[in-house]
C-alpha cells in the first residue's frame, strides 16, 4: 500500500450546516463523534453516536475501537455527515473513515454548535443544548 493515497484533513470535504441539513433530509446518516456525555445532552435527530475521542486521566485519547464501532452501524457505501462539537474531531474522524474505505463522507463545518446556532435544534436556549468544547486546543 502506498502512503501517497492516504487521506489527510485537507482532503476532507466540509459542508455548512444548511447543506448538512439538506443532505440529511435526502437520506444521509448523521454520525456524531462527540462523547456520550455531549451526545446525551442534545444531538441531531436520528444521529448515530460513536465517540472519536475519550477524556481520560491522561487527557484526550483516541477511541481505539472507533472504526470497528462505526463498521457495526454503517456500511462503507453509506452517505455520512460526520459532526462533533465544532468540527475538529469530525474532520479527523472523516480522515480515518476515508482511509478505511468509506466512500461518501463529509464533515459538518462548525459541528453541533453551528447546528444549534442555526436554530435547527429546536426552541431550547443554546446554553441548554451545547457544552463547552473540551477538545479545543488552548493557545
Amino acid at each position: 500500500m502506498g502512503e501517497t493515497n492516504r487521506k489527510k484533513v485537507e482532503d476532507v470535504e466540509t459542508v455548512d450546516v444548511y447543506t448538512a441539513k439538506g443532505l440529511l433530509s435526502v437520506g444521509h446518516r448523521y454520525l456524531d463523534v462527540r462523547t456520550k456525555e455531549e451526545f446525551d445532552k442534545s444531538h441531531v435527530e436520528d444521529a448515530l453516536n460513536v465517540p472519536y475521542l475519550f477524556l481520560s486521566e491522561e487527557g484526550r485519547v483516541k477511541n481505539p475501537d472507533f472504526l470497528a464501532q462505526v463498521a457495526a452501524v454503517c456500511k462503507k457505501d453509506d452517505h455520512l455527515v460526520v459532526g462533533c462539537n465544532s468540527g475538529g474531531r469530525a474532520s479527523r474522524a472523516c480522515v480515518d473513515l476515508l482511509n478505511e474505505g468509506y466512500i461518501h463522507v463529509v464533515n459538518m463545518g462548525g459541528g453541533y454548535s453551528a447546528w444549534v446556532d442555526s436554530g435547527f435544534a429546536g426552541g431550547k436556549p443554546a446554553e441548554e443544548l451545547k457544552i463547552s468544547c473540551k477538545f479545543r486546543p488552548t493557545d
